[in-house]
């Protein structure tokens, strides 16, 4: 009887952090100090990226990138370029929950973490804090699932 109950809870599935941290991070200023005497608002651009890659069994990384690079007209004023990541424990799961768990639920547990960081390094870099917004990475997720889909149903169609 033991025996059984060993094997049972070894198949109960398992969605653990095991750590979160700060991947990579920069801060460049290549037009500094000029650049600062400009009297125009830049303009500011935000690119996000989601990865997940496995570690080993059952455990992964997924890492949330942002860029932010703020422009007076073609010169930067300055460029922040940063990862957050974490390992997580993913065990006994559905294969079909694990792309969702790892392109929703683990980004949403790393991405507040990136946000913290983002600000401050854009603040000690002497600048105000660019705060990223919320990110609904459910519908980001739908969205990257969705343009994979439509080159294969085009190449089926034809």
């Amino acid at each position: 009887m033991a025996d059984t109950q060993v094997t049972q809870d070894n198949q109960d599935p398992i969605f653990q952090i095991q750590r979160v941290y700060l991947k990579e991070a920069s801060l460049e200023q290549p037009n500094s100090p000029a650049i600062l005497l400009d009297p125009e608002q830049p303009t500011v651009d935000i690119q996000l990226g989601v990865n997940a890659t496995p570690v080993a069994e059952g455990v992964y990384e997924v890492m949330v990138t942002a860029t932010v690079q703020t422009k007076i007209k073609d010169k930067t004023v300055f460029l922040v370029e940063a990862t957050q990541a974490g390992i997580f424990e993913l065990r006994n799961l559905p294969p079909e929950q694990m792309g969702p768990i790892m392109g929703i639920a683990c980004p949403q547990i790393v991405y507040p973490y990136l946000r913290g960081n983002v600000a401050d390094l854009i603040q000690r870099g002497g600048f105000p804090p660019v705060h990223l917004s919320e990110i609904n990475f459910q519908a980001m997720y739908e969205q990257q699932q969705a343009a994979q889909a439509a080159p294969a149903e085009a190449t089926a169609v034809q």
